[in-house]
């Protein structure tokens, strides 16, 4: 097999700092890194932290896989500085097979290219996130934020230039590298490049509150790989349609070809599903059912409903909140029956706009504490601290699952859930979520800006009888697991051929 080539703001390690000087690593998880197996035949088993360069397990695959990634705080830099050139031999379970490439961008360049244009401007566009009458406003400082945006992505164009073969394949991911296929294109015009978007693509009227320029940078920068992917057919269009607008740009719907600049690149819709088996067996391991025992503890034979999020302002936590504030509200006698597991773990708390959000869904949580808690009834539990055993335990127990983004790329919980219940949940979609394309059937779906919908919605999933919930239920798990994170790379890679 060819040389594959992976290139991704987060890796697949990470690595902290021990007061000695000493480094731990621990494996990245993810889509991609399952992925990768598909390539190496590596184990995917995350297995324990451990200090660095303790012997692995041997890979079971041999493909020759590099992974560049950037280095996201000190103790990653420090690794990186240790290896030579930042190349980490880390060839194992950990990272799927493949070796790894942390590169060490200074934290200024870094903290303006990822915070303030990848998760403050890009993420806020194609996520429809502005408040226009205030934001954007581009002026001189945003132009110095964009700068080092193009030297972060430049930095990814260099590593992947250096270390590729002639001829191999290049998989570069998301909003953060927008501009390193046509960088690495014109550097190394012998590979072939693929450029994936985890996010949604925002439709050209959207997409047009970026400067002109910069817009117009982002699409020839994507254009310059050989196939752009995204998750469903509605962000393809998307993207296709404001590559309508881009001068000399001719864009074949049929063919799904966009030709710029001498070179025609092909877009495809890759879509994103679980690992079934692997996520079923994680499920059963001691630390899983102890923490499905306590949850049951706390919530006794009352009805639960679910919801697992980042505190990230596109997943709309609040209104979720709002939504089963109503429920309780307007329908009184499920006071004392039902529990709301939130499960809100931080999320870019760098960001002024991250910190408020999440304060917002503290209040809102107690408010419906304070409203409507008794001595022997907590309406809600609310936790915001990161606990992955914890929410495949909520999944097993859930009776209904709530997944409300104002927009979503794809939206893995809304699959993760059904698969791992243990009874049949409901699940209660928002029709923004990418995987309302394929779940909208046996979902019960809902506009994520009308809480009354969404009241009534939870519901109707609480009243469902459980024998058609546990049929519904199944047939989601079925379309969950139809495109594993293995196929979904297999599939971007052969495109490629």
């Amino acid at each position: 097999m060819s040389q594959v080539l992976v290139a991704s703001n987060r890796g697949p390690v990470s690595f902290s700092l021990s007061d000695d000087g000493g480094l731990t690593l621990r494996r990245g998880g993810g889509g991609l890194v399952s992925g990768l197996a598909a390539v190496t035949g590596a184990p995917r088993d995350p297995g324990p932290p451990r200090p660095a360069g303790t012997a692995a397990e041997p890979s079971a695959g041999g493909a020759d896989v590099l992974w560049v990634c950037a280095s996201l705080g000190e103790a990653d830099r420090t690794a990186a500085r240790r290896s030579p050139d930042g190349r980490l031999d880390l060839a194992g379970y950990e990272t799927g097979g493949a070796a790894v490439r942390m590169l060490d961008i200074p934290a200024a360049t870094f903290d303006r290219a990822y915070n303030r244009v990848a998760n403050s401007t890009l993420w806020f566009v194609h996520h429809l996130l502005y408040d226009t009458p205030r934001n954007p406003h581009f002026d001189a400082r945003a132009r110095r934020d964009w700068q080092s945006y193009e030297a972060y992505n430049a930095a990814f164009a260099d590593a992947l230039a250096r270390d590729a073969a002639r001829g191999a394949k290049a998989a570069i991911q998301d909003y953060h590298l927008s501009l390193a296929p046509r960088m690495l294109r014109d550097r190394r015009p012998d590979l072939k490049i693929v450029h994936f978007s985890h996010t949604p693509w925002a439709p050209p009227e959207y997409f047009r509150l970026l400067p002109d320029d910069i817009g117009t940078q982002i699409l020839l920068g994507i254009l310059g790989a050989d196939h752009a992917g995204f998750l469903t057919e509605r962000w393809a269009s998307a993207f296709l349609d404001c590559c309508e607008l881009l001068p000399g740009a001719r864009v074949d719907r049929v063919a799904r070809t966009v030709s710029c600049s001498g070179h025609t690149t092909r877009v495809g819709v890759h879509g994103l599903g679980v690992d079934g088996t692997a996520l079923r067996q994680r499920a059963a391991e001691q630390d899983v059912v102890d923490r499905a025992r306590a949850l049951r503890e706390q919530v006794g034979d009352r009805k639960l409903i679910v919801r697992i999020d980042r505190t990230e302002l596109s997943k709309n936590i609040v209104r979720g909140l709002a939504a089963y504030r109503e429920l309780l509200v307007n329908h009184p006698e499920w006071r004392g029956r039902v529990v709301h597991l939130a499960f809100a773990y931080p999320s870019r708390h760098d960001l002024p706009e991250y910190r408020e959000y999440t304060a917002a869904v503290r209040r809102m949580a107690e408010q419906i504490s304070d409203e409507f808690g008794t001595a022997d009834w907590d309406p809600l539990i609310l936790q915001v601290n990161d606990d992955y055993p914890r929410s495949l335990a909520a999944y097993g127990l859930a009776d209904v699952l709530l997944v409300n983004p104002i927009r979503d790329g794809m939206n893995l919980v809304a699959k993760e859930g059904p698969v791992l219940s243990r009874h049949g949940c409901a699940l209660v979609l928002s029709r923004e979520a990418g995987a309302a394309a394929e779940l909208c059937e046996d979902a019960l779906m809902v506009n994520p800006y009308d809480v009354s919908q969404t009241a009534e919605a939870l519901r109707q999933a609480l009243l469902m009888p459980s024998a058609r919930r546990a049929e519904r239920c199944a047939r989601l798990a079925g379309a969950a697991t139809a495109l594993p994170p293995q196929r979904w790379f297999a599939d971007q890679l052969a495109a490629l051929d």
